[in-house]
């Protein structure tokens, strides 16, 4: 299967922090792909040099046989990669629909086209009955599940995102990992995400990359990487495995 994003020795600093430090990877189409690490790991740096918030210092980052390294966020997301936010992003004073609308309209130049689209992913994600109601009055799991909705609405090829998950009770963690499993499943959408929650983490990725100050210190399937020893020290502590 061939690679849809690839990264070789990427690295960024921040005057004498080193934030991403040489970090190598490659996500084969239609993979849910998964990094984790702890706080400060370079995780959310790393999202922000693929989706083009911020440039390398060094290293290449390929997508779908073209460079994107230094493009601007807005191309980047033309070349069909989108994203979320780690502190959720809605247009507060905006419907919840006119938020999905205005990702649609990347792609739909027609706004009873991107309507039609919002409407079907607000449905997915079970926010149909409040699409009138302003952003700002969700609660933090609805907004999460606004911010992929918005994502989505652009049609991507490879969706990023950032600790969607971190931060819902049990029963909402399972319903995004139902909806995440049937997208990637349904559509073949290549996800690469930022999770915290190791029961999602098992539950959707076929990989996991674990950053440590900005370092890459293991990669593999979810099961070898959560019994490799540095992955413990570092991250996971004994109590997981």
């Amino acid at each position: 299967m061939s690679a849809l994003l690839s990264l070789e020795r990427v690295s960024k600093r921040f005057r004498g922090l080193v934030a991403v430090d040489g970090v190598s990877f490659a996500v084969p189409q239609g993979a849910i792909f998964a990094v984790i690490g702890p706080n400060g790991a370079g995780k959310t740096t790393l999202f922000n040099l693929i989706a083009g918030a911020l440039a390398p210092d060094g290293g290449s980052i390929v997508f779908a046989g073209e460079p994107i390294a230094g493009l601007a966020p807005d191309a980047v997301c033309r070349r069909g990669i989108a994203r979320t936010f780690q502190l959720v992003r809605p247009f507060p004073a905006l419907s919840v629909e006119d938020n999905v609308i205005a990702g649609a309209l990347l792609r739909q130049h027609d706004v009873g086209t991107a309507r039609e689209r919002a409407q079907a992913l607000l449905r997915r994600f079970e926010l149909f009955e409040r699409r009138y109601q302003p952003a700002s009055a969700l609660t933090l799991p609805d907004r999460k599940r606004l911010e992929v909705a918005r994502a989505l609405a652009t049609e991507p090829k490879l969706l990023l995102l950032d600790e969607v998950i971190a931060g819902l009770r049990p029963t909402e963690v399972d319903r995004m990992v139902a909806v995440l499993r049937e997208l990637n499943r349904e559509s073949g959408l290549t996800i690469v995400m930022i999770e915290h929650v190791m029961r999602a983490v098992m539950a959707l990725a076929t990989r996991v990359l674990v950053l440590d100050h900005g370092t890459a210190i293991a990669e593999g399937t979810p099961e070898a990487v959560v019994r490799d020893p540095a992955v413990v020290q570092s991250y996971l502590g004994a109590e997981v495995v």
